[in-house]
């Protein structure tokens, strides 16, 4: 299934769109980058068709890179959620310069709210989520778990190639499906006062796990 447009055409996209105001550590708020956004969000459409005409949610939207590109790549809608109002607001901005006019944007905590009117409702959940420091260890397969119960198909998760074995673990006690479809690297520039090198280079994994059709 071909794209609606070039990967090259989508990264420039959204490379234009801005990114959080004012990062806060202890939401892990770091922006994916629009190189590692346009190659996930193009090898999820073009190998599972997993966006154009379908139901997306983005968890943890942050600004809305991953949510504002599976708009332009055709989804037919999407939820952004973030418990952050601030994430939210330049998600708003980012809309409104895009003129994208199928997302809706929910401020919530996507671990803790209520969900279950949206249980197996979304076709693809999309997630960068937190690595988890040492403050918030595990966060990642929390994200994971809550993105499963809401997806009727699959969760599309990036997270650090040195997860790789944990995450094989959770999936088989889990008892779903999931493999690693791109390996990535994700250059993180120093976005906090603690942090001593400029940019630090990690090794990502694009993972895609799905619950086992019976």
């Amino acid at each position: 299934m071909s794209a609606l447009m070039k990967l090259k055409t989508l990264e420039g996209h959204l490379g234009a769109l801005s990114g959080f105001s004012e990062p806060k550590i202890e939401l892990e708020q770091y922006e994916t980058p629009a190189h590692i956004a346009a190659v996930a969000l193009y090898t999820m459409q073009t190998q599972y068709e997993a966006l154009e005409n379908k139901l997306v949610l983005d968890a943890g939207c942050g600004p809305g890179m991953l949510g504002i590109g599976a708009s332009l790549l055709g989804a037919g809608m999407v939820v952004a959620m973030d418990i952050d109002d601030g994430a939210l607001e330049v998600l708003q901005e980012n809309i409104e310069e895009m003129e994208i006019p199928n997302i809706d944007a929910v401020q919530c905590d996507f671990l803790n709210s209520k969900h279950c009117r949206w249980e197996n409702y979304f076709d693809s959940v999309l997630m960068n989520p937190p690595f988890g420091t040492k403050n918030n260890a595990g966060i990642d397969m929390k994200f994971l778990r809550m993105g499963l119960d809401l997806a009727c198909d699959s969760v599309y998760s990036l997270h650090k190639s040195s997860t790789r074995t944990h995450i094989q673990k959770k999936i088989k006690e889990w008892g779903v499906k999931g493999n690693v479809i791109a390996e990535l690297r994700y250059n993180l520039p120093a976005t906090y006062k603690f942090h001593r090198q400029q940019t630090r280079d990690i090794a990502v994994d694009l993972w895609r796990i799905h619950h086992v059709q019976s």
